[in-house]
């Protein structure tokens, strides 16, 4: 298949998801188990979610590997593997607020071709293939370039251990007086979607994992963001940044100093 033809499969399979999760999702979901915290919740339907995409992708392509948030890494000897985040801000789901999306992404080659964020409560999808743009419900997206650092809006997102939320809000601190202002939506997804689309100016965040933005880093990236960790690092759980060239550098420069990378 070509990076377009699963991209294809995968808008399916986020949008059939999706639509199951708006149905089924009762007033007040049930927390089926924590995972790292306390405060990091996993719901029945977040596993019913990922079951369901497992199996689209099982019957499509019989033999790719999988790596999901819940389910865990399931080797294959296809040519390609789907990473999936099922409900990507679980705790936004758990309260009924409307930042929650299904994202599915899918490497070839260790590398991302195809990436869709499935934003289901405002309606809104947002995908790309590798050199072919990303789209949001068939309008092409592009980053906000040439802001400088102290007009840009700044997404960001926190941890679920007290420790680590610690140091985020004393490096927060650093930061605020020198950007326009910071958003938190509760979904690294969305926040890398939101920077395609150019409803925030740049996004970081510590903690994050692959599912978390395999999708979103492709549409930030196809939208003319760069998407990187420090030092010229790849994307890596210690940090994550994305924005258009030049403030990304400027981003860059700020956080550094204040090892934002460290609990």
């Amino acid at each position: 298949m070509t990076a377009g033809e699963l991209l294809a499969l995968a808008t399916d399979i986020a949008r059939e998801a999706g639509e199951m999760l708006l149905a089924k999702r009762p007033a007040r979901p049930e927390v089926l188990a924590t995972k790292s915290s306390p405060t990091d919740v996993v719901t029945a339907l977040d596993k019913a979610a990922e079951e369901l995409i497992r199996a689209r992708i099982g019957q499509a392509r019989p033999g790719d590997a999988v790596l999901g948030e819940e389910g865990g890494d399931t080797p294959g000897e296809g040519g390609a593997r789907w990473i999936v985040d099922p409900i990507d801000g679980t705790v936004n789901f758990l309260y009924g607020l409307p930042d929650w999306a299904v994202s599915i992404g899918v490497e070839v080659d260790g590398e991302i071709v195809a990436g869709v964020v499935n934003n289901i409560p405002r309606g809104q999808l947002f995908s790309a293939a590798k050199g072919e743009g990303a789209w949001l419900d068939g309008e092409r997206l592009w980053c906000n370039t040439g802001v400088p650092l102290d007009r840009a809006l700044v997404a960001t997102g926190f941890g679920y251990g007290a420790d680590r939320r610690r140091v985020q809000a004393e490096v927060l601190a650093q930061v605020m007086p020198r950007i326009r202002d910071i958003r938190r939506s509760g979904s690294c997804a969305i926040d890398l979607c939101s920077v395609a689309a150019g409803r925030v100016d740049a996004y970081f965040e510590r903690g994050t994992n692959y599912w978390d933005h395999a999708a979103g880093g492709l549409i930030a990236a196809e939208a003319g963001a760069r998407i990187d960790g420090l030092y010229g690092r790849p994307v890596h759980p210690d940090l994550v940044m994305c924005a258009a060239p030049g403030l990304f550098e400027e981003l860059h420069d700020l956080l550094a100093p204040l090892d934002p990378d460290h609990d």
